[in-house]
């Protein structure tokens, strides 16, 4: 049964293959869901809902880019609840999600053309630091070409990218149960401060 979803889950897709996405952050790709059923967890090729507008998704183990630091004092400490007010995935939007992670870092806005190619991707949102090629301790400006080694979409890793905007803060990986139905989704990578309230 957990098979049988998974593999509808995968046939939905999730990822854009292009244009603008504004405040799409299509970094579920390091996100993975997992059944409500206490004892019953399993990674799936699949985040809860799926849409054309996230075809392509890559969606990884959860694993945290090398290099992550732990934010000192962050807003929303590890184990706390918050509303989501972004809409990244479908049922994200208004969902109760526990913070998984929160991490010093600067996040980015980015804009690439796809190594497997399609339309130029726009204002992708979030990037960090630490998912950039041979990026150092000092923030990139908006205008920089980077080289991406996220794996957030397809066509992501190793792509040449525009920095559009650059903003150091705490990035937070969440768990949330997505307000559409459909399964807990574990390690959702980044949302950020503004992103999200107090419950």
């Amino acid at each position: 049964m957990v098979a049988a979803a998974a593999l509808a889950l995968l046939l939905a897709g999730c990822g854009a293959k292009s244009g603008d996405h504004g405040s799409m952050n299509m970094n579920a790709a390091n996100s993975e869901t997992a059944s409500p059923m206490p004892g019953n967890e399993a990674a799936t090729n699949g985040e809860a809902g799926g849409s054309a507008a996230h075809e392509g998704m890559n969606h990884g183990s959860g694993e945290l880019p090398e290099g992550m630091q732990d934010a000192p004092s962050p807003k929303f400490p590890v184990g706390s609840q918050a509303i989501l007010k972004t809409d990244h995935m479908p049922g994200m939007e208004g969902a109760e999600a526990t913070i998984a992670g929160a991490y010093a870092t600067t996040a980015y806005a980015v804009s690439y053309t796809p190594t497997t190619g399609g339309e130029r991707v726009t204002n992708h949102k979030w990037v960090v630091q630490e998912e950039l090629e041979g990026a150092g301790s000092a923030p990139y400006k908006p205008g920089d070409e980077v080289v991406l080694k996220a794996d957030h979409m397809e066509g992501m890793d190793g792509a040449k990218a525009t920095i559009d905007s650059a903003e150091p803060m705490t990035v937070y990986a969440v768990d949330y149960q997505p307000t559409d139905g459909g399964e807990i989704v574990k390690n959702h990578m980044w949302v950020t401060e503004s992103e999200l309230a107090k419950e």
